[in-house]
């Protein structure tokens, strides 16, 4: 078989300007969709919880059907947006969500929910790797590092976006109302990246006669889940993450309820200081852990005292420590946000031709984490009366607290402990 692969027009040729406008904005404007509807649950839940009549399981749950779809298609996504490019994979991917949210705002059932909610997940699964693909299609190679770290702020800002402002319009509107108008603008923002985004020609992967993309990426797959050092790295990482997201999409706001006595205001105001703590840290950590590098401090270091604290921030969690809970969330989202520098470590590991699968494999961790978390914080709770009026027994977020640092701990203890664990090979 012939492969041809196309010329593809220099990064230069197009003015940095337009391409701001017609590559990074749409896609910018995507993966914000994507951490809107990651987050907008911790907020509307209670309009949830009372129309729908969920039980903490079946919220846990719910809400982490968005993890499970997301997590099932990272696999394949690097084979699909190789294959026909960002442009046709996310504004067809957006479609899906949009799809999924016209269901979740008509859903009278648990049944119904979830099924919208694992659309949604599915629909926005590509929002990060079609963003950080078109960068590379695009932008000039020493531009990437910026436009990535803008596409990392749209997301952050649709993570703030589901605090306080959220919080104001629930006031006028129902959570019905607010899933009608995210259909709308998950059509809006797929078509603005069909529309706008210039199809660029993808270099065709080369293969052998007997070998398929898929194949090949088995193949490299067998290489990382091989290697002892990925796994444990991963095991501390996807643990410590499963507990930071579930606690930003959802979990964090009741216990600011029901254990630190907040009022939907206020559980608004702590939320937006959680989020504005992990915006504060995806920007500020790499920037410390690259000054660190020089210096001959590799960047594991900060990343395991980053999580460490991180723990230390949970303890006080499930202690009840409640005098200055919008504290606590603020710095929860900034020292659980250090985990993200799991990616460089693993990087700087593995040798080049396997970081996107490496990158892939610890995604799908991590999602597969999230959704386990939060079904099982949900569980936990659930074996609790409640103290009426819609709230969740103190003791059971307590417990469920407890048992996940525990849980990190192991992870976190099996990192640390000392071996001799052979390097990735080269």
């Amino acid at each position: 078989m012939d492969y041809q692969t196309p010329t593809p027009e220099p990064p230069g040729a197009k003015p940095v300007f337009v391409l701001v406008l017609t590559v990074l904005m749409p896609f910018g404007i995507g993966y914000y969709m994507s951490y809107l509807f990651r987050t907008v649950n911790a907020i509307i839940s209670p309009q949830l919880v009372s129309d729908v009549g969920l039980t903490p399981s079946a919220l846990g749950f719910m809400t982490a059907a968005y993890f499970i779809t997301f997590a099932a298609v990272q696999l394949p996504l690097g084979i699909v947006l190789d294959k026909f490019g960002p442009r046709k994979v996310q504004a067809a991917l957006l479609m899906v969500a949009a799809a999924g949210a016209a269901l979740f705002a008509f859903g009278a059932d648990a049944v119904t929910l979830i099924v919208g909610r694992g659309l949604i997940g599915l629909g926005v699964s590509a929002c990060l790797m079609a963003s950080l693909k078109a960068n590379v299609l695009w932008f000039p190679k020493e531009k990437i590092p910026l436009v990535n770290g803008v596409i990392f702020a749209f997301g952050t800002i649709g993570a703030l976006s589901t605090t306080v402002p959220l919080e104001l319009l629930i006031q006028t509107v129902d959570w019905r109302t607010v899933f009608c108008w995210l259909t709308g603008a998950s059509i809006v923002s797929g078509l603005l990246i069909l529309f706008m985004v210039p199809e660029r020609p993808q270099a065709t992967v080369e293969t052998a006669p007997d070998q398929s993309a898929f194949s090949m990426q088995l193949a490299d797959l067998k290489l990382v889940y091989a290697s002892p050092y990925f796994w444990r790295l991963a095991f501390m990482v996807f643990l410590h993450n499963g507990v930071f997201l579930s606690y930003q999409a959802l979990w964090a706001a009741p216990w600011l309820r029901d254990v630190a006595g907040l009022d939907r205001s206020g559980v608004a105001d702590a939320m937006f200081m959680f989020n504005i703590g992990m915006f504060v840290g995806v920007l500020s950590i790499g920037l410390v852990a690259q000054r660190l590098q020089k210096l001959g401090v590799p960047t594991i270091v900060p990343a395991v005292a980053g999580i460490g604290l991180s723990l230390v921030v949970q303890v006080m969690f499930a202690a009840a420590w409640t005098d200055y809970p919008a504290v606590l969330c603020l710095l929860f989202g900034y020292f659980g946000s250090t985990s993200t520098l799991a990616y460089a470590v693993l990087n700087q590991k593995f040798p080049q031709k396997l970081t996107g699968r490496v990158n892939t494999a610890q995604n799908m961790l991590t999602f597969i984490a999230a959704f386990t978390t939060q079904w099982l914080v949900g569980i936990i709770i659930g074996l609790y009366p409640s103290p009426g009026d819609g709230l969740y027994s103190t003791d059971g977020h307590q417990m469920a607290l407890t048992v996940l640092i525990i849980i990190e701990l192991a992870g976190f203890i099996y990192f640390l402990w000392p071996r001799n664990t052979p390097d990735p090979p080269p």
